[in-house]
């Protein structure tokens, strides 16, 4: 690394971690509700990767509020990209390898882990780690680089997009898990939740060339939706997305976001890429799609929140 991206990076880093809890509270507005009950949305900011998915889970009631014993289970992460972990273009593997775990400890019969890359897809899941971790974890890796791995639903609610072909394993699993990296992305500005979600469909070109921003909320209304979605944060690619350029594009803030509802993880997934640079909702037009589509709301200050702090 150039001794000037090096500097650059570092402070970048470093500006973004001294935000620290009070920056994320901030991001995620204030709300007077009660965290007695299982909250709607749990953020966790200041530990490891593995570490804060303990605290949000449990935060939450437990991965078996989301998965039971038996059923057939999909890890979704984000493994778009032939970069390894430090350069934030992929989901964290440590992540996938402990949710691996966490869903067979809880019966789970199977686990499946696939993503449909842009890259290479087995450069994509060897550099990124994904593949041995959730392998090692006891995972199916299944690829997802031809047609056939797709079939084809409908989807009556969309505005551009009434129908897309969606991974088999999706299609026949019981439950699944929606598991991306938060990033800057030059065509939908932001990739989170919903924006992780066109790595389950096949024909992605029709997104970008059929406006794409409703697309992605359009495909976020399969009525199989994810259980949970679980933000890695640790690691922000905040330019140059989605697949960066150096170092220089990462800054490290530490934090993980878990929520059943798209709509509020993206919004607060939102809040915390804009302490290091500014990026407004409107810009993010996905979001306030899937708002339309009664997928979740973007007020924070509706929904009971849970901040943790390590």
């Amino acid at each position: 690394m150039k001794r000037r991206d090096f500097i650059k990076t570092s402070a970048i880093a470093g500006a973004a971690l001294t935000l620290n809890f009070d920056g994320l509270q901030a991001a995620l507005a204030n709300n007077t509700m009660t965290v007695e009950a299982v909250p709607d949305l749990v953020a966790v900011m200041g530990g490891e990767p593995v570490e804060m998915l303990d605290k949000a889970l449990e935060a939450l009631g437990g991965i078996g509020n989301y998965i039971k014993k038996g059923q057939k289970v999909v890890i979704k992460p984000n493994i778009g990209w032939d970069r390894t972990p430090e350069l934030a273009a992929n989901t964290n593997p440590e992540l996938i390898k402990s949710l691996v775990k966490k869903c067979l400890d809880a019966g789970a019969s199977k686990v499946t882990v696939f993503d449909n890359t842009c890259d290479n897809w087995q450069k994509c899941y060897d550099s990124s780690g994904i593949a041995a971790a959730a392998r090692d974890a006891g995972a199916v890796v299944m690829p997802a680089n031809e047609e056939k791995y797709f079939k084809e639903v409908s989807l009556p609610r969309g505005v551009k997009l009434k129908s897309a072909k969606i991974h088999e394993s999706l299609i026949e699993a019981d439950a699944w898990i929606n598991i991306p990296i938060l990033k800057n992305h030059g065509g939908a500005k932001f990739s989170c939740a919903m924006k992780n979600m066109m790595g389950i469909v096949w024909d992605r070109r029709f997104f970008h060339s059929n406006d794409l921003q409703q697309c992605i909320a359009d495909i976020c209304t399969w009525d199989k939706k994810p259980v949970l979605n679980i933000v890695d944060a640790y690691r922000m690619m905040h330019q140059n997305g989605p697949q960066g350029k150096s170092a220089a594009d990462v800054a490290t803030i530490k934090t993980l976001i878990a929520s059943p509802n798209i709509v509020a993880i993206d919004t607060a997934a939102l809040g915390m890429f804009n302490q290091v640079k500014k990026l407004d909702l409107e810009s993010v037009g996905h979001i306030g799609n899937g708002q339309s589509h009664n997928l979740g709301s973007t007020d924070l200050q509706k929904i009971n929140i849970q901040r943790i702090r390590i």
